[in-house]
Order: structure tokens, then sequence, then C-alpha cells
């Protein structure tokens, strides 16, 4: 069956950064592209991230552009989220998700908080 397990958050201050992990079974990984979402309290799930089944073509939410950097490992079946210069609206769960036959599948999520 499809398993999706993302590790690496944290708590990190202003400026700091992280890498996230999202490492997935179940599925023929390297022909499917990923996303990467996140959700903070009292707010929407949102797309932050997404990358195509090559790691080719990527995508960003605007709040992100040019400091978080989606990457794939096809051998490793793993996809990353590397977020630099972290701010405190970036304070959420971060969540993994493979689009598969038309059915999501998700991850349990990793809790990232940015505070001083």
């Amino acid at each position: 069956q499809v398993q999706i397990v993302e590790s690496g958050g944290g708590l990190v201050q202003p400026g700091g950064s992280l890498r996230l992990s999202c490492a997935a079974s179940g599925f023929t990984f390297s022909n499917y592209g990923m996303n990467w979402y996140r959700q903070a309290p009292g707010k929407e799930r949102e797309l932050v991230a997404g990358i195509s089944s090559g790691g080719d073509f990527t995508n960003y939410a605007d709040s992100v552009k040019g400091r978080f950097t989606i990457s794939r490992d096809n051998t490793k079946n793993t996809v990353y989220l590397r977020t630099n210069s972290l701010k405190p609206e970036d304070t959420a769960v971060y969540y993994c998700k493979a689009t598969i036959r038309l059915a999501d599948y998700w991850g349990q999520g990793t809790q990232v908080t940015v505070s001083s």
C-alpha cells in the first residue's frame, strides 16, 4: 500500500533553515509528481511547492519563492523541501502529497515552528 512519511521538522529561529524529507513507498515513485503543502493553526491547508515526476519542473507559492527549494531523488523514493530564511509565518505542519490515479495520499505531517 502507499505510504508517505515526512520528517525533518523542528524549532528554528527566524532566518534559519530546515530540510524536510518525504519518503514514499508502495507505488512507482518516479512516475508521479509530488507536492508539499502546509497548514497553520486556524488556516486552510495550502500548496507550498510541487515537482514533476522527473524533477524537471517545479512550482512554488508566491510566499515562499526564492526561499524554498523542492527537489527529489528517484533512486531513494524521496522528495525534499529546503526551507531557507524562515519567518514566523512559515510556522505550520508540512505535509507531502502524492496523487495516484486521481486518489490523494498524504503523510502524517512534520511540524515546523519558527520562533525566537
